[in-house]
């Protein structure tokens, strides 16, 4: 938690010395026409934080330079809040805890898993504080997920539909807890991934590739304060499972495993935003557009951006991968390559399918408004917001 919040204080210095030119909004919500209002709850990424979190009192993980978004939507006439999960954790563990900062009540990972993974089967008592007053089939939620939020929220809401049969059978049922029993799918109006590595992302195998450019100085100095950063999120190793942690489920093949496990639901929207910070080179390979990409992605982005490789279990990233937004690959934010999908057409959604949304223009951290790369994304999500409650 220390570190965590020394990475939070690192990132609040460098805001405090840059400048931030911001724009007024010029899109406005009409609360008196939606037809649904249901609250809408975001999700942070890898790293990231949320409400219930010290460093969100001041550096918002949602609007971050360019405001309170939270604040910005309920002004709207939208309600919004923003849930805290682990930084690192498995998209188990953080759809268990987004669970119960939902129903207000005491984290519990499962007899199962929480065995099989090592580590304590309960976590934090929400029960004094919850995320909103009330979640059931009346009182619908819409879950925006960023980057491995995304994750998060589709094995949530797997979770809440079809429960989970290893829990089942490991567990007495005066024991179990209801997120495993399923039969709540009805309780999810729709679903919203922001620049979420649906099939995994190539980030995670550049690793010590080299080539002319990214060997100079200028990356160095970037690999430098990479390693900072890195060091300030690094958690202690407590002993539990190697495999329980964001990281690993972002791999291509067990992300693939991931999706194997999560179904696409009759009755839930679904919306997937990818984003793409590079330009498509006269070889075919992508660059980083320096006036998009932080910094922090620039040297990651373009080794992304002509790397390929078939993972163990067989799947091929080649030159379809190339396009990137800094840590995401394109293709991979668009939707489970095996799920129903569709390109969005205004006035034309249904649920049980991917709507994929036009490709942002922006780095993976410019749907939470950006760091450096500033972008104002209060008209942007008013419009989303706003079309979800007219559906």
């Amino acid at each position: 938690m220390k570190k965590i919040k020394l990475l939070s204080v690192i990132l609040a210095v460098i805001l405090l010395f840059s400048s931030c030119a911001k724009s007024e909004p010029t899109v406005k919500a009409d609360p008196e026409n939606f037809k649904t209002n249901y609250t809408f709850v975001f999700v942070h990424g890898l790293s990231g934080w949320g409400s219930y979190d010290f460093q969100n009192h001041f550096l918002k993980y949602w609007g971050m330079r360019g405001g309170d978004l939270m604040k910005y939507l309920n002004n709207q006439g939208f309600t919004c809040v923003s849930a805290s999960v682990a930084p690192h954790g498995s998209a188990w563990d953080r759809a268990c805890e987004l669970y119960a900062q939902l129903t207000g009540s005491v984290v519990d990972y499962g007899a199962e898993h929480s065995k099989r993974c090592k580590h304590d089967r309960f976590g934090t008592d929400y029960s004094k504080k919850p995320l909103i007053d009330k979640w059931d089939a009346e009182n619908k939620i819409n879950l925006l997920g960023h980057s491995f939020g995304g994750a998060t929220v589709r094995l949530l809401s797997e979770l809440m539909a079809n429960g989970s049969e290893a829990e089942q059978k490991a567990t007495a049922k005066d024991d179990l807890s209801p997120l495993f029993t399923g039969g709540k799918a009805d309780w999810i109006y729709s679903i919203t991934a922001l620049a979420s590595p649906h099939n995994g992302t190539t980030a995670y195998d550049v690793g010590g590739v080299e080539d002319d450019v990214t060997n100079t100085f200028k990356y160095k100095v970037q690999d430098k304060l990479n390693s900072v950063m890195a060091s300030a999120n690094k958690e202690e190793d407590n002993g539990r499972a190697d495999f329980d942690n964001a990281n690993y489920d972002m791999l291509l093949d067990n992300a693939k495993a991931l999706n194997d496990s999560i179904s696409t639901l009759g009755n839930v929207y679904y919306f997937s935003i990818p984003c793409s910070s590079t330009i498509k080179q006269d070889d075919g390979t992508y660059t980083p557009d320096e006036s998009k990409t932080e910094t922090l992605f620039a040297k990651t982005s373009r080794l992304m951006g002509k790397f390929t490789e078939t993972s163990e279990g067989g799947i091929v990233a080649d030159e379809t991968w190339f396009e990137n937004d800094g840590l995401v690959n394109t293709i991979s934010a668009r939707a489970p390559f095996d799920a129903p999908q569709t390109e969005y057409k205004e006035g034309e959604v249904n649920p049980g399918e991917w709507n994929i949304m036009p490709t942002f223009d922006g780095d993976h951290m410019s749907l939470q408004g950006g760091l450096m790369k500033t972008k104002d994304v209060r008209d942007f999500y008013t419009k989303h917001l706003s079309m979800i409650n007219s559906l």
